[in-house]
């Protein structure tokens, strides 16, 4: 009898040690392994999770072991997080790039086999979103975190005061010509402008930093909407 009860207060402990861990870990991580898996943030996630309930049941193995292992799970996640911030480069590596899967309601079967989707799902989804007629949808996009964006035709969307009395232009993507202080040339050259061309709307919105920019976009009529860094909040408890 003694055994069991020692063998029920081991894996209470071992359990309670692993709760523990697990939310040190996930608050370290941050949220967006909670709410927006990528394909490596999923990798991490299942393998801490195994490696906790192996800490929470195998008496078999030193508690500390499977803890260290969490640990170095944690750390590489860390070190991910903190990489594909700095770097493009290594951003689309572990996270990828969105892809379009309908182009002004057509779908691109190259991009919808390339994200391991059939016709049914990609429809599915449209009518979840709301969207009956792909005829409907301008753009649908495929995002690193699995879910898809739309985009619909401009007769196809809800009228805003700017539609009033109007005829709505046609839906137009933005592209992203800056990003993290780094200029897209190649978007910026599918848009049909140059970096002289920047500069000058740059200089005109009296921008003299690049590096100062988070991101900046533009559409295919030339506006340039920039968003800086390090914005901070005058209240950050909105959400309490």
């Amino acid at each position: 009898m003694s055994d069991y009860i020692n063998e029920g207060t081991a894996i209470i402990l071992r359990s309670t040690l692993s709760v523990a861990v697990l939310f040190i870990i996930s608050k370290a991580i941050g949220t967006r392994q909670i709410s927006q898996l990528t394909f490596y943030d999923y990798i991490v996630g299942i393998s801490i999770g195994s490696i906790a309930a192996s800490l929470a049941l195998d008496k078999d193995i030193t508690f500390w072991h499977p803890l260290l292992a969490m640990i170095v799970y944690a750390l590489f996640s860390y070190c991910i997080s903190l990489i594909t911030s700095k770097s493009i480069i290594a951003r689309r590596f572990f996270t990828g790039k969105p892809d379009i899967i309908i182009y002004k309601g057509s779908f691109i079967e190259k991009n919808i086999n390339k994200n391991h989707l059939d016709i049914n799902e990609v429809i599915s989804e449209c009518r979840l979103a709301g969207y009956f007629n792909i005829a409907d949808i301008e753009y649908a996009i495929m995002e690193t975190t699995g879910k898809i964006s739309f985009l619909p035709k401009s007769s196809a969307r809800p009228p805003n005061s700017c539609d009033l009395n109007l005829s709505p232009k046609p839906s137009e993507l933005v592209a992203n010509i800056i990003i993290d202080g780094k200029i897209m040339s190649e978007n910026l050259k599918a848009m049909g402008k140059n970096e002289q061309w920047l500069k000058n709307e740059l200089q005109k919105q009296k921008i003299d930093k690049i590096s100062d920019i988070l991101l900046a976009t533009t559409d295919s009529e030339g506006s340039l909407s920039v968003y800086f860094k390090n914005i901070k909040l005058k209240n950050e408890d909105y959400f309490i």
